[in-house]
């Protein structure tokens, strides 16, 4: 397929297959060397640990073209980090970062004709997972595993620019102090599915989830985490050991000091003085940064500044510089873009 086929102003954020894909199987005690294949089919036990107790993880990054051509990943060393650390968590084997990083590498280049074109604004979605593969009964970890990495071409997260969202207080808990909220575990958003589909018929576009043991603290959504400005520019994000650590948000707190001389802080964000931010946004893989307009703390509203037409100064000029970083346009620190094809 080439990449003419393809129509990527309408392509949507979904899935497509793709014509190549990564399969590693761990057994024995070890991983074999692993296989680029053309079959998007998983065939595995009907009692797989993966689904009788949801032993899996994943990650989400993405390739683009930058303004030069060429084909890249954003960091894509801390997302096999992450995946680490999100295996030894739920007890799996850990899939050799090094190894994770060149799996990427391959199934970018076996399906490069899916990299969409420099400006289009779609990028190739990669989804790492792994999965306990071998029959469990009783609950424990399963001793087979399977890695592996498929991508998709996904179109622009905002369709018409980027515009500021709603969002509400929930109800809901996330993820529980000394619990899972840390790592990137499919379970997290299994549970996350039924407060998501709640806000939406609510009216809402997200959920602003608090800390289970005192709903005082601002934690993230459901799959991003905050961001916020304060009135003389600085930049806040919440700390947790319970929110995912986000690539972009770290990469994000980094160009605020380095490129923009913001000054920068990551501490607990208590509920309460969210008001008295002057921006609001959500930050991950997907959008980057989405603007938060208003949130609604059952039925008492708090609204930024930056209002609900488009996203506020500083984190425009946030989200200008790091996707400037990205793209190509702008010089990136040293390591941050792996370069695919030339």
């Amino acid at each position: 397929m080439s990449k003419k086929d393809i129509d990527w102003s309408n392509i949507g954020f979904g899935y497509m297959p793709t014509e190549a894909r990564f399969v590693s199987n761990y057994k024995d005690g070890a991983w074999d060397e692993g296989v680029l294949t053309a079959d998007d089919k998983v065939v595995i036990s009907e009692c797989a640990g993966v689904l009788q107790y949801a032993q899996t993880c994943f990650e989400g990054l993405k390739a683009y073209r930058t303004k030069d051509g060429k084909v890249v990943c954003f960091r894509p060393d801390l997302n096999a980090s992450r995946m680490a650390d999100s295996c030894k968590r739920l007890e799996m084997p850990v899939y050799p970062e090094d190894k994770w990083v060149e799996a990427i590498e391959k199934v970018v280049k076996a399906n490069i004709d899916y990299v969409p074109p420099y400006g289009s604004g779609a990028t190739l979605y990669i989804r790492p997972y792994m999965f306990g593969s071998n029959p469990v009964i009783g609950v424990k970890p399963a001793n087979e595993y399977q890695f592996r990495v498929f991508v998709t071409p996904v179109g622009p997260y905002f369709k018409g620019g980027v515009k500021p969202i709603t969002i509400r207080v929930s109800d809901f808990d996330r993820a529980a102090p000394h619990g899972t909220g840390h790592i990137k575990a499919g379970l997290n958003y299994a549970m996350s599915l039924h407060a998501i589909v709640d806000a939406h018929n609510q009216g809402f576009d997200e959920n602003m989830y608090l800390d289970a043991a005192t709903r005082t603290k601002v934690e993230e959504t459901g799959g991003a985490n905050f961001i916020f400005v304060t009135k003389d520019n600085k930049i806040v994000t919440p700390k947790s050991n319970s929110i995912l650590p986000s690539i972009t948000r770290r990469s994000l707190m980094y160009v605020a000091k380095e490129y923009l001389g913001l000054e920068v802080e990551e501490r607990e964000v208590y509920f309460d003085e969210v008001k008295d931010f002057t921006e609001c946004g959500l930050c991950g893989t997907a959008a980057v940064i989405s603007p938060v307009g208003k949130i609604n703390d059952h039925g008492k509203e708090i609204c930024f500044p930056s209002g609900m037409d488009e996203i506020g100064p500083v984190l425009k000029k946030l989200y200008e510089t790091l996707t400037g970083i990205q793209m190509g346009t702008i010089e990136a620190p040293e390591g941050w873009i792996k370069v695919i094809e030339e």
